[in-house]
C-alpha cells in the first residue's frame, strides 16, 4: 500500500459523538517501542498516578468509540534533546486513518533539527495527512520565540494546520534530580506570543491550564484571536479561578475540551467538569462546537476538509 492509500482524512460524524477529546498521547508503537526514556515513562506515571500508562492506537480507538467521542492523537519527537528516537509518527497517522471515525492524527518534528523538520513537516501533512502539529517546548529543549524556528512555523502556516504547545508546569521529569534536565521556562506561554502575533494564520492552541503563568496565557489568548486554549492535564476542579472566568467571558470560543490521556481519563476529567463554573451556553463550545471549528467539520458534512477557522 502507498503512502497515498495511508493518507489520512476525517471521517467523524459529529451527530455521533459528544465530545472532541484535542489531547491524547500514543506513547507506545505497534512493536513496543516507548516513546520517551523510561525513567520519564516511570516518573511521569507516578506523578499522574497512571495505572495503564500505554495503550495501542487501535484500543484507544475502540475505548472512544465505546464512549462516544473523538480524539486527537500525537506524540512528542524529542530525538535531539533526549536522545530517544520517538514512536512512529507515520504509524500514528496511519492508525488514524483506518480508525478515521474517531482519531484525528497531529504529526511532531523535532524543531532542533531545523531545516530537516521543515521538509518533515510538509510529509507529514501532504503524504499522511497529518492535521497539526504537537510541540513540547521543555521536552523538546526549545525556546518556541526564537527565530531560528521561524522557517518552521512559515510551513505550517502554509500548510493550514494548527500548532498544539505544551505551556505550564511539567509532570515530565517531576521528581527526578534536575527534573531529568527538563526546564520549565520554555514552557511559559508568553514565549508564544511573539509566535502568534508573527503567524497570524497559524492557530496556536496552548495546552493545558498553564499554572504558574495562567494570567498570561489568559492575556495572550484575550489579545490574539488565533490564540486557542485546550484544558487538559488538570482536574477541572483544580483549574484557577481566572482561567474559568476569561473561559466564559473573553474567549468562550476558543477553547477546547482535553484530558491528557492516558493520564487522565475522559470519565475523571467530566465528572469534575460537572461541577466547575462554567456557563451552560459554553459548555458545550468547549466539548465539541469549538474542536469541530477548527478543523472545519460540520454535522451536514462530518468528512470537511481541512481548515482552520476563527
Amino acid at each position: 500500500m502507498s503512502q497515498a492509500d495511508n493518507s489520512y482524512e476525517f471521517g467523524i460524524d459529529l451527530d455521533k459523538i459528544d465530545a472532541i477529546d484535542m489531547h491524547v498521547h500514543i506513547e507506545c508503537s505497534e512493536h513496543g517501542h516507548l516513546s520517551l526514556p523510561q525513567p520519564l515513562v516511570d516518573a511521569s506515571s507516578k506523578y499522574f498516578k497512571t495505572e495503564d500508562r500505554s495503550p495501542s492506537l487501535d484500543t484507544i480507538a475502540e475505548r472512544y468509540r465505546e464512549w462516544n467521542m473523538a480524539a486527537v492523537v500525537f506524540t512528542v519527537d524529542a530525538t535531539t534533546a533526549l536522545k530517544h528516537e520517538p514512536n512512529s509518527i507515520e504509524e500514528i497517522a496511519t492508525g488514524a486513518a483506518r480508525n478515521n471515525d474517531v482519531l484525528i492524527p497531529f504529526g511532531s518534528v523535532d524543531p532542533l533539527q531545523g531545516a530537516a523538520a521543515v521538509e518533515r513537516a510538509k510529509v507529514l501533512v501532504e503524504k499522511f495527512g497529518v492535521r497539526g502539529f504537537k510541540f513540547h517546548p521543555s521536552l523538546q529543549s526549545f525556546d518556541p520565540s526564537d527565530q531560528q524556528f521561524y522557517p518552521l512555523y512559515e510551513a505550517i502556516q502554509a500548510l493550514g494546520v494548527p500548532a498544539l504547545f505544551h505551556t505550564g508546569q511539567n509532570g515530565m521529569g517531576a521528581g527526578l534530580p534536575g527534573g531529568y534536565g527538563i526546564k520549565l521556562g520554555y514552557s511559559n506561554p508568553l514565549l508564544l506570543d511573539a509566535v502568534a502575533a508573527d503567524f497570524p494564520q497559524v492557530q496556536v492552541i496552548m495546552a493545558h491550564p498553564s499554572v504558574p503563568w495562567q494570567e498570561e496565557a489568559n492575556s495572550i489568548a484575550t489579545h490574539k484571536s488565533n490564540v486557542w486554549i485546550d484544558l487538559s492535564g488538570w482536574s477541572p476542579k483544580y483549574f484557577p479561578e481566572s482561567l474559568v472566568h476569561a473561559a466564559n467571558r473573553m474567549f468562550p470560543d476558543r477553547v477546547l475540551f482535553g484530558t491528557d490521556y492516558p493520564l487522565i481519563t475522559p470519565q475523571k476529567w467530566l465528572g469534575a467538569f460537572q461541577d466547575a463554573p462554567f456557563k451552560d451556553e459554553v459548555r458545550p463550545k468547549i466539548l465539541k462546537q469549538n474542536a469541530a471549528r477548527l478543523f472545519g467539520l460540520t454535522p451536514a458534512r462530518s468528512n470537511a476538509t481541512e481548515g482552520n477557522h476563527e
